[in-house]
């Protein structure tokens, strides 16, 4: 026992030279001056018009695999909506209770389309709810705090009416997203959301509990560095641009 613990304070003690050694030459090396860094030119995307943006988006979220329709209203966006689930013929389908969404009355919409809808308030608890946006749901429909020219990316805020998984789990996104929500850059998104703690956006001080960008359908490269679209998540992502 003595030995053993004679060895280990004698490790203890060859460690920490090993560490004073290696900070004093650190301390000794010479500085150097920091270079300043290169001018980056202002994003093309903060001098667009409008209209710009919205192409801009459009462009890039196909690219990236996904499909988006341009629709003038509210009204638009829901017969847009009745279009694309009868074309994919879907018949059970989970959606967000956020402001985007939540006008809409949706549940009345899917009785009158013989479409079961689902949210979150509707199950009393987690487990029944992950069952049921898991295996029941063929799609999940959310709106949109942000939408992204730069990249075409979708930015949502996860809180008590935009329930996370409603985006994540079913095999089909379904994103409704009114263009006075279109930026043109990520940074703009980070200052509104994670940068206005006073709240001078309109927005709540607080911070969400999570926040999400969605670059179209989920993708990893992790299986022999092949990128592959579709394994955690949605394999297609449609959204409805209003306004």
């Amino acid at each position: 026992m003595r030995k053993a613990l004679g060895a280990r304070r004698k490790e203890g003690k060859m460690e920490q030279s090993a560490r004073d050694e290696i900070l004093a030459k650190l301390r000794a090396a010479p500085k150097k001056a920091i270079h300043p860094r290169p001018y980056v030119p202002p994003l093309s995307e903060l001098s667009m018009t409008k209209e710009e943006l919205i192409e801009r988006f459009m462009k890039n979220l196909v690219e990236e695999t996904g499909i988006v329709h341009r629709v003038p209203d509210m009204q638009a966006a829901l017969d847009k909506l009745t279009e694309i689930v009868k074309a994919e013929g879907l018949k059970k389908v989970m959606v967000s209770t956020d402001d985007v969404v939540a006008p809409l009355d949706l549940p009345a919409w899917g009785q009158r389309n013989n479409i079961k809808v689902m949210t979150h308030k509707d199950f009393s608890d987690r487990e029944s709810f992950k069952d049921a946006v898991f295996q029941e749901a063929e799609a999940g429909i959310t709106g949109a705090d942000f939408a992204v020219a730069e990249t075409g990316t979708l930015g949502l805020i996860h809180n008590k009416d935009q329930a996370r998984l409603v985006s994540l789990a079913p095999i089909l996104h379904i994103a409704i997203a009114p263009l006075e929500r279109m930026v043109p850059v990520y940074e703009q998104v980070i200052e509104k959301v994670f940068g206005d703690k006073a709240g001078a956006t309109g927005r709540s001080p607080l911070l969400p509990s999570q926040f999400l960008f969605i670059t179209g359908p989920s993708m990893t490269g992790d299986i022999q560095g092949a990128l592959f679209k579709g394994m955690h998540g949605p394999r297609r992502i449609i959204v409805i641009l209003v306004g």
